[in-house]
């Protein structure tokens, strides 16, 4: 029997990596079920932005940056007087340029032109009209760019999203229903907005020329903003 144990041990040997490469049975996947979902907020703007220009000409560029800031100065004065805070009031803009004029094929300079844009928040959209009056009248030479939007966007956004998350949930609750299935948890979820950023309003340019023959501020209407909200939910069923 003393020669049988080396044979017993390289078989031994042999069957034990065997074993050991046996694959591990899979484990199924369980079933998922993706929907998508939407959420909608209406709302009027409460605030807007009144983009003003003040531009101004002279032969030298000294004295079109002078006559700028002096045709500027009332017009900040005049917004301030009228209840417009000093943080609502943002330069966005300041350039000089030299102009010129072509003359048998010849550049010939026409002065400098210097222009100063500001942008105006205005946290009453019903003061739109009066604070374009306001700007024109006291020497902006340009007024338009007018832009809405809503102070408590980011609450909005956030209900839009909540109610996106409870639409897809609510389909894929009924899904799982018709299956005869249940959910069992949330694996995912993606959300996508739509629009909802500054609405901006038609172009409004008025020189002083015709802002002296108006009689009243220039009707604004703010219209509706859309917050929407789509969400692609991932949710396991058992």
């Amino acid at each position: 029997m003393t020669h049988l144990k080396p044979i017993i041990a390289m078989l031994l040997l042999i069957s034990a990596p065997a074993l050991a490469q046996q694959p591990t049975p899979a484990v199924p996947e369980p079933p998922v079920v993706v929907t998508t979902g939407e959420g909608l907020i209406e709302a009027v703007p409460d605030r807007a932005w009144i983009t003003i220009t003040a531009e101004s000409r002279a032969g030298n560029p000294r004295d079109a940056q002078t006559r700028n800031a002096e045709a500027m100065a009332p017009v900040l004065e005049k917004l301030k007087a009228a209840g417009v805070s000093a943080d609502a009031i943002k330069t966005t803009g300041y350039d000089l340029q030299q102009e010129w004029d072509y003359v048998n094929n010849r550049r010939i300079s026409r002065g400098y032109v210097a222009r100063n844009t500001i942008d105006v928040r205005a946290d009453n959209v019903e003061r739109v009209g009066e604070l374009l009056e306001i700007a024109v009248g006291s020497g902006a030479t340009s007024v338009g760019g007018i832009r809405f939007d809503l102070k408590d966007r980011a609450k909005l956004e956030r209900e839009a999203l909540r109610m996106a998350v409870a639409d897809a949930r609510g389909r894929a609750e009924a899904a799982a229903a018709g299956a005869g299935m249940s959910i069992d948890r949330v694996q995912r979820i993606d959300a996508h907005q739509f629009g909802g950023g500054p609405i901006p309003y038609q172009k409004v340019a008025m020189m002083r020329e015709q802002a002296s023959a108006a009689d009243a501020a220039p009707p604004i209407s703010a219209g509706q903003m859309e917050i929407r909200v789509q969400v692609t939910l991932t949710s396991v069923l058992k």
